[in-house]
């Protein structure tokens, strides 16, 4: 008799409650911010015609950086790294190359089965917002499923990117929003924070910085009048975990380059809040670089976002 773990088990449970939903491999969380982290849940819902899966392959596309897979139990777990076609800034360094292709192997998910293949990276702030997607190969006994079109019956696992600014409400003050200021070659856009409950202790803020110089620059410092204190910070992944971390070196603003500030990524955090943040209103914050110097810009508050990590 063949045993399976309790895990596969539940899963197999999850696949026949979920029927069509799973028709195709998929991502579990089907969107993302542009400029934030994220963590792949790749979703496995059958064989290749009534064969046990025994190899995942994922292409990773240019643009989400700083790839992390998670081990399978049971499969083993190789990968491919190469060059990147732009570099990319994290944690205050420049990341020039890494992992593009995943592979989970020499293990076996039977075709009535359902499983889960997880890794994590960061989507680059340079990438436009639409469909990303990340093709896929299922290896069976006797053949394979490719997962790699742009639809049909074979559409590759992909991931929606939306801006920054996606989520805010129509009404959350766009116009406040949408004018740039300028600060010598230095362009700060589509600042937005979330409207808060009263008396909640803190709020965030989000905003696009566009280098258009010769020379990087870097974030050092914020401040606001409606928070006793502003600091710099990042959502990151680590070990499976996502976790905010202050930046006390700041955020680098690379010559020729865009950095968001986007949820789920890096942001301002607005600590003691003297005031809640009212949908509709704008807010002033005041940013300093490193070499340009300090600069005031709105801040529109939108509606409350369902979820936060704060």
């Amino acid at each position: 008799m063949i045993r399976f773990p309790a895990r596969l088990l539940a899963a197999l449970s999850i696949a026949c409650l979920s029927g069509p939903a799973f028709a195709h491999v998929s991502f579990e969380t089907g969107s993302a911010a542009i400029g934030a982290g994220y963590k792949a849940v790749l979703r496995i819902p059958h064989g290749c015609d009534g064969q046990a899966t025994t190899s995942v392959t994922v292409k990773i596309p240019e643009g989400f950086f700083d790839v992390r897979p998670m081990p399978h139990a049971g499969w083993t777990l190789e990968t491919v790294t190469g060059p990147y076609a732009q570099s990319y800034q994290l944690h205050g360094k420049t990341l020039t190359e890494g992992v593009t292709e995943i592979t989970w192997s020499g293990g076996e998910l039977p075709d009535a089965f359902y499983d889960e293949f997880v890794f994590t990276g960061t989507f680059a702030p340079s990438l436009a917002a639409g469909p990303l997607p990340f093709p896929t190969t299922q290896t069976c006994a006797d053949g394979q499923q490719v997962w790699d079109g742009a639809s049909g019956a074979n559409p590759a696992p992909r991931v929606e990117l939306t801006a920054a600014m996606a989520g805010m409400d129509e009404h959350a003050g766009h116009s406040a929003a949408a004018a740039p200021v300028t600060l010598g070659d230095l362009e700060i856009s589509g600042g937005f924070s979330r409207a808060t409950l009263p008396n909640a202790p803190t709020g965030g803020g989000f905003l696009t910085i566009t280098n258009k110089g010769d020379s990087d620059d870097r974030l050092v410092a914020a401040s606001a009048d409606f928070a006793a204190e502003a600091q710099l910070h990042e959502m990151a992944m680590e070990n499976d975990v996502m976790k905010m971390r202050q930046l006390a070196d700041g955020i680098p603003v690379p010559a020729g380059a865009t950095v968001t500030l986007a949820p789920g990524g890096l942001h301002l955090m607005f600590f003691q809040l003297k005031q809640p943040l009212v949908e509709g209103q704008t807010v002033m914050v005041t940013l300093t670089f490193e070499k340009a110097g300090s600069v005031t810009v709105p801040l529109a508050i939108a509606g409350a976002a369902a979820s936060t990590h704060h």
